[in-house]
């Protein structure tokens, strides 16, 4: 298959309405092409006159490890040109920065999931260049994830930095569909186009989403494998809990939870008990570490590994928002006490708990809370959300 990047390197007749033009790309560490070549150099290379560049959370270089530390600008030493942070001072562009470039192309490897940024910082340029009358252009890229849809949709007035708009944590979506979305659902009057994927296929094997001669390049610094995509609907509500996410290990993002003071084993017992339909599609293998930063720096941490890779995976009925809803809940009913709600500055959000911010509404941690919930509670709300929004793709997939 080919990505959208490499369709527009390849053929002239793409780049054409690019001549005459000024030429930004926003880009990461992931942003290259088939053969490596990161996609700036690479647009340089075919005689595009890039002019700036945009970085979003963890930076251009994807160098900044954790959440809510910031990229300062800078100019290219090498190029010379402006390398603008949109995750520093601003995550909305500015004006002064539309207005270095009359072409902004959209070059971010996504992970499929409404809480990772790139998300919102696509939803951001869109509405800045509509303002600005400038172009956008999404060089599309898979979503290693695919299409399976999970989670309750965003409730209005709960929108943030992870949360853009009322969608479901795993949304199914290319970033080029998701610009097709937010153009309709916002009703922005911007020129928009794709440079879509050739030989795209989100349901079949082996990769799922994932083109298996494509080798796996960090998005951000803790996205290190297809299996921590696959699992990262799930894992990332952890940011928001007291529990470990594996941050500080060299598998961060794969594991259901890991604490000191939590029997894993038990915790599992207790999920098998509750839901164990929920356990499907994937294989969770007990495990200890010791973070080296992060939650839990320094201790020994019982925890659960997820394995949604190799012939534990079925693509299908693998569900990691349930899952980790349901370790959630195994947790509270084994420890009533227990306090798993980390309360602290989440994403610049100051007075909502995180794991609501990353849920965008309670339901999800009241369901957990509530001692007389049962899993149909959940799995009834979920259902109708995810219905609602499979039904409003259905015009704007590409693939």
């Amino acid at each position: 298959m080919t990505f959208g990047i490499d369709r527009l390197i390849a053929d002239p007749a793409l780049r054409a309405p690019l001549e005459g033009k000024r030429v930004s790309l926003v880009a990461h560490p992931a942003s290259v092409t088939a053969d490596l070549t990161h996609s700036l150099d690479a647009l340089i290379a075919a005689g595009v006159n890039v002019t700036s560049a945009f970085g979003p959370q963890h930076g251009l270089k994807g160098d900044k490890q954790d959440n809510m530390v910031e990229t300062e600008d800078e100019i290219d030493p090498v190029l010379g040109i402006p390398i603008f942070s949109l995750y520093g001072e601003v995550r909305r562009p500015t004006a002064a920065m539309m207005d270095t470039a009359d072409v902004f192309l959209f070059d971010l490897q996504d992970l499929g999931c409404r809480i990772y940024t790139f998300v919102t910082t696509l939803l951001y340029l869109l509405e800045e260049a509509a303002q600005a009358g400038k172009s956008v252009w999404v060089l599309d890229r898979p979503n290693p994830a695919g299409r399976p849809v999970e989670g309750t949709l965003l409730v209005p007035g709960q929108e943030s930095f992870v949360g853009a708009a009322p969608m479901p944590m795993r949304h199914g979506l290319t970033m080029g569909e998701m610009g097709h979305w937010f153009v309709r659902h916002f009703g922005l009057d911007v020129d928009y186009r794709v440079i879509a994927m050739e030989g795209w296929e989100p349901d079949s094997a082996p990769g799922y989403g994932w083109p298996t001669d494509r080798i796996w390049i960090n998005p951000s610094p803790n996205a290190a494998s297809l299996n921590m995509a696959r699992a990262y609907a799930g894992t990332v509500m952890i940011e928001g809990a007291t529990l470990s996410e594996g941050r500080g290990t060299t598998r961060p993002l794969e594991v259901l939870f890991g604490a000191p003071d939590v029997d894993a084993k038990a915790v599992l017992a207790e999920m098998s008990a509750f839901a164990p339909e929920w356990l499907a599609g994937c294989a969770l293998r007990e495990c200890w570490f010791t973070p080296t930063f992060h939650k839990h720096v320094g201790e020994l941490c019982h925890g659960l590994m997820i394995h949604a890779e190799g012939r534990f995976y079925d693509h299908q009925a693998f569900r990691p928002w349930r899952l980790q809803a349901l370790a959630f809940k195994g947790i509270r009913r084994l420890y009533p006490d227990y306090e798993i709600w980390r309360d602290f500055p989440y994403e610049y959000e100051l007075e909502r708990l995180a794991i609501d911010v990353i849920n965008g509404g309670p339901a999800l941690r009241e369901w957990v809370d509530d001692a007389a919930s049962e899993a149909g509670d959940l799995e009834r709300l979920a259902a109708i959300d995810e219905a609602q929004w499979r039904e409003d793709l259905r015009d704007i997939l590409l693939y």
